[in-house]
């Protein structure tokens, strides 16, 4: 279900990131705006709905890299400013922090986000009028660590206080009646958000008053790191040399919005339609690097791979293989690495990853 709803969302968004790079008007630039944010809402519930499951079934991993919290989180909070404003209600959301810091930390940015996004869907799904806040609190420091606060605020229903204790009595459960009862179809994305923040570090809490509102909030403590945030050269090609790459892709929307980034960046792309067609072309051409979707008609990504790491071209110049698919499970990845794929690229595509690719690999190529 998830690959059917992300492979058509993918051209959505590939498609309408093209169009942005127009020459649009004012008017044109705020429609294109919404139905961006809108289609990455969609990516959003999406996630939600697998990313929730993992934590159903125990797959609780935690991936500490260098973050910009404001830069990570203000993309997210937009999309549900839309979400709000189409209920009539009103959004805000602001960072805090002093203005000397010149420091990243260190933390999860999926897992938090994931949270933010159970609790902000909630907070919007069971407020009727009135406003939803979010703040993000980095003004307190620990030596080396930073104390970051997240607060939910919302001005909805709200809670007993018999309820939110039954409730957080039991949250340790993912499927407590009470939990599905109270909070009528949420529980369960809160009872996962309450593990993600255990499993962070953390303690998820909750003040509501009935037919007032309510608001959640949590703390981490996230070890600081240096700040390495540089200016964005978002519209330079990042590759000056020839860089000839084959992209194996049956959906030619795809094919089109993978060669509208890849040319970005200065690179030149030949298109297989199946994966018989990727290897033929393999064995004619000279390619620097190999774009293999893994689903396809014919011959698969896997079966491709294997074909062409059999060929004498390939053992001769061992040719970057990078995998893409909008079905981005734990199980692709790995059975990806299994299959002697170098990397995995998920749909929909993000741009820094597919540069942070092309970099590694072209420096890797002009250095043999």
């Amino acid at each position: 279900m998830s690959y059917e709803v992300r492979t058509p969302l993918s051209t959505v968004l590939g498609m309408l990131n093209m169009l942005k790079q127009t020459n649009l008007d004012s008017d044109q630039k705020a429609q294109v705006e919404i139905a961006e944010y809108s289609s990455k809402h969609l990516l959003q519930l999406v996630n939600m709905v697998t990313d929730n499951a993992d934590v159903k079934i125990g797959n609780l991993q935690l991936n500490l890299l260098a973050i910009d919290l404001k830069s990570d989180l203000f993309h997210l909070f937009k999309v549900f400013e839309y979400q709000a404003w189409e209920k009539g209600l009103d959004f805000d959301f602001k960072f805090l922090h002093e203005e000397k810091d010149t420091f990243s930390v260190l933390g999860d940015s999926a897992r938090i986000q994931q949270v933010l996004i159970n609790l902000i869907n909630n907070a919007i799904k069971f407020t009727n009028s009135g406003k939803i806040s979010i703040i993000v609190d980095q003004t307190v420091s620990i030596d080396e660590d930073q104390i970051v606060t997240f607060y939910i605020k919302d001005t909805g229903v709200g809670m007993r206080q018999e309820e939110i204790k039954r409730i957080f009595n039991n949250a340790t459960s993912p499927y407590d009646a009470s939990m599905m009862r109270y909070y009528k179809g949420g529980g369960i994305g809160l009872s996962i958000s309450h593990q993600l923040v255990k499993l962070m570090g953390g303690d998820l809490k909750l003040e509501s008053k009935e037919n007032e509102g309510s608001t959640f909030y949590f703390s981490l403590q996230l070890k600081k790191t240096l700040n390495i945030k540089t200016e964005n050269t978002e519209q330079q090609p990042i590759l000056l040399d020839k860089f000839s790459v084959l992209v194996a892709e049956d959906n030619r929307m795809n094919q089109k919005v993978i060669k509208f980034l890849l040319e970005r960046q200065g690179a030149d792309c030949t298109f297989a339609k199946n994966g018989i067609e990727a290897v033929d072309l393999y064995k004619i051409l000279d390619f620097d690097m190999v774009f293999m979707d893994i689903y396809m008609p014919d011959m698969d990504g896997y079966q491709a791979t294997k074909a062409i790491q059999a060929t004498e071209k390939y053992i001769k110049n061992k040719t970057p293989i990078i995998a893409v698919s909008a079905s981005a499970f734990e199980e692709d990845i790995n059975h990806a690495k299994s299959a002697g794929i170098d990397e995995f690229l998920a749909k929909p595509i993000e741009t820094d990853r597919l540069k942070e690719l092309l970099v590694k690999y072209s420096k890797k190529d002009s250095s043999t």
